[in-house]
């Protein structure tokens, strides 16, 4: 009985001295608390609206497969798709970095840089909140696609960060687009400042039946204002943007003159670097392959790691396409660092398709492979009418780095291995560097990126048509930012 009294007598002297303790010491729970989890664990608290060993239990006793489709649709056979307004779906979240240091910890990298891996998979996590006030909940929302990413104004400080955004293209199919932004937190009553907003970008959402995983119809949009016309508008173009970009790969469309040209040039060069001239050992010819010429098969890297369930969507047994993104961009991060041995800085994260689900239990490889460098290794001289190489680089200083990586699921029980998506990240690198393809499959590669660069570099340099003309962010000014 002695220690019991004792005990009790503790917890006495706790609870008294408890009001007391400061608010800054972290105290030991078998939760986290609210006050240092931030915003973060609001989108989640959304997201997230069962624990997992309930979700768990609840599948077990139901005797269903969380993967298998069933034939009997969950959803009700007559729902309310009258047009809903883009104001209807807003949703609005403060970071707040610079006033909580503990939430600071899940933001920031070695260097005391915000980690643009976390803030990519809280914005698919917020367009997820905002999918689902537009569709209401008898759907099953999943990420399709996110369009280009680029930097609108680097952060030049730690701040107290805004996202927002809200379904600005919804034709009463089973898709939308949700515009998003980040920037900088305005003071209370006052909106963010066009050169504070660091970032915009969209994701495209589809809405599927939970039990038959079929697309279902969802509620338009209605037009009200001239804005929102011009937003509606930016979405349907980019939707037919998309299309016809699928039309463009390389599986439909060959390489045309000049990139067969460059591929030429290349095959050339590779075979002067081996001392090999049309099927010839000649040593008197052979030129020695400068130091800053990197073979592609020499850049990729690799990881594998299974999903567990703290980062699945709301219906509990798929990943949620932010942890993906987080993935990708991290590995990008480390591949393009290994190449250069420099620190990158992020320029671009191109247009990227969400193909196939990754289920909670799975296995998911990354592959990241540094797919072309600008300026490339050889390159249409300017009057056009031939090639030159630029391995010497004249002087150049930065390169841009694009790093292609190709996402695989792997089923653990029955060792089914499917695409779940290619992603393209562009970094810039203070070095003159260059990337040379040596296979087939990897000049397809180079060519493809080749093409996304100019894609990129359009867009950073404002010319693409119908886009903002002002201009992005090229990479090289000081930030805070990864």
């Amino acid at each position: 009985m002695q220690p019991i009294r004792c005990l009790r007598a503790l917890r006495k002297a706790w609870a008294a001295l408890a009001p007391l303790s400061s608010p800054a010491l972290r105290r030991f729970h078998a939760t986290p608390a609210y006050n240092t989890d931030g915003v973060y664990r609001d989108l989640t608290n959304i997201r997230v609206r069962t624990p997992w060993v309930e979700a768990l239990r609840q599948q077990r006793e139901e005797g269903s497969g969380p993967i298998k489709a069933s034939s009997t649709p969950a959803t009700p056979p007559v729902r309310d798709l009258t047009p809903k307004k883009m104001s209807d779906s807003f949703h609005r979240v403060v970071i707040p970095l610079a006033q909580d240091p503990w939430l600071l910890d899940n933001y920031l990298n070695a260097n005391g840089h915000i980690r643009l891996g976390t803030i990519f998979m809280d914005l698919d996590a917020l367009s997820g909140v905002i999918a689902y006030k537009h569709t209401g909940e008898y759907v099953t929302t999943v990420t399709a696609a996110v369009d280009r990413v680029t930097i609108n104004h680097p952060l030049k400080e730690l701040c107290d960060l805004e996202l927002s955004g809200q379904v600005t293209y919804a034709t009463g199919r089973s898709s939308m687009e949700i515009s998003l932004q980040v920037a900088k937190a305005p003071e209370k009553g006052t909106k963010v400042n066009k050169e504070d907003v660091l970032m915009t970008c969209a994701f495209t959402m589809v809405s599927l039946d939970p039990s038959t995983k079929k697309p279902v119809a969802i509620s338009p949009i209605k037009l009200e204002t001239e804005g929102e016309k011009r937003l509606f508008a930016m979405g349907q173009k980019n939707s037919i943007e998309k299309k016809a970009l699928a039309k463009k790969t390389l599986r439909k469309q060959a390489p045309n003159d000049k990139e067969s040209d460059l591929i030429h040039a290349m095959w050339l060069k590779q075979l002067e670097y081996h001392g090999k001239f049309y099927y010839r050992h000649d040593p008197n010819i052979s030129t020695r392959k400068p130091e800053n010429v990197v073979y592609m098969d020499k850049t990729r890297q690799q990881s594998s790691q299974i999903m567990q369930p703290q980062y699945r969507n709301r219906h509990n047994f798929m990943i949620f396409g932010g942890f993906l993104l987080k993935q990708t961009f991290e590995l990008a991060f480390c591949c393009a660092a290994a190449f250069s041995h420099s620190r990158p800085t992020f320029v671009s994260l191109d247009p990227s398709t969400f193909e196939n689900p990754v289920p909670v239990g799975s296995v998911l490889y990354l592959t990241a492979t540094v797919a072309y460098t600008d300026p490339p290794l050889v390159t249409t001289t300017l009057a056009g009418d031939g090639v030159e190489d630029t391995a010497d680089g004249h002087g150049e200083k930065y390169t841009k780095v694009q790093i292609r990586i190709d996402s695989k699921v792997r089923d653990i029980e029955h060792g089914e291995m499917k695409p779940t998506g290619q992603f393209n990240y562009t970094f810039l690198v203070e070095r003159n560097i260059r990337v040379m393809p040596s296979t087939y499959s990897e000049f397809m590669i180079w060519v493809d990126a080749r093409r996304r660069a100019d894609s990129v570099r359009a867009s950073i340099e404002g010319l693409e048509a119908g886009k903002d003309r002002e201009g992005k962010d090229d990479g090289k000014s000081v930030r805070v930012t990864e």
